[in-house]
């Protein structure tokens, strides 16, 4: 399936264009951000590599992930989100927000229009998401979403130096599906 395109009750979310480098560097540049990624800081040639990575895998048949641009309308990128098909009808969420935008809730709208597409276009049974213990903005998110926390994973991610811990939430499809019909009738 592409390009794909979802919209969220704020955000949009498409798909990664090669000149999106610049804009996409002020997140994965940005010690900040990356602080809570599974990822070091990129420099401006890696950010490009990996956007040219991205845009390359969006095309590949079997598509293996979602790898999108969130977008403010008028087509401001001000983060990413990702669903890496793993396993038999399981996927990996990850999403990353520009820093000065943090706090208004631009993730779990994102993060939501991700999830829903991969129960209800990509017929997926499982979504997780793994997320580094100190990270309190994203384990809010995850539960906003009705993820259920599994445990932790031990020295799950070498990152700044560093192996870190991951707590690892998760969400099934008839979970998603009750939580969306008892919003539906709030």
């Amino acid at each position: 399936m592409y390009p794909v395109t979802l919209t969220g009750r704020v955000v949009v979310l498409r798909e990664f264009r090669r000149d999106d480098v610049d804009a996409a560097f002020a997140i994965v540049g940005d010690e900040d951000v990356t602080r809570w990624l599974s990822f070091d800081v990129h420099d401006q040639a890696a950010t490009q590599a990996m956007i040219d990575g991205v845009v390359e895998r969006a095309q590949a048949v079997p598509r293996t992930e979602y790898y999108l641009v969130v977008t403010l309308p008028g087509d401001e990128l001000i983060g990413f989100a990702r669903l890496g098909l793993d396993g038999v009808q399981a996927a990996k969420l990850g999403y990353a927000i520009r820093h000065d935008q943090w706090g208004h809730g631009y993730a779990t709208d994102a993060a939501r229009a991700l999830v829903d597409f991969g129960f209800r276009q990509l017929g997926l049974h499982r979504i997780s998401a793994a997320i580094g213990p100190d990270n309190e903005a994203s384990i809010a998110v995850v539960k906003r979403l009705g993820m259920q926390y599994e445990g932790r994973i031990r020295d799950h991610v070498f990152t700044n130096g560093s192996w870190r811990d991951s707590l690892l939430y998760s969400v099934l499809a008839a979970e998603w599906e009750a939580s969306s019909a008892v919003s539906l009738r709030r």
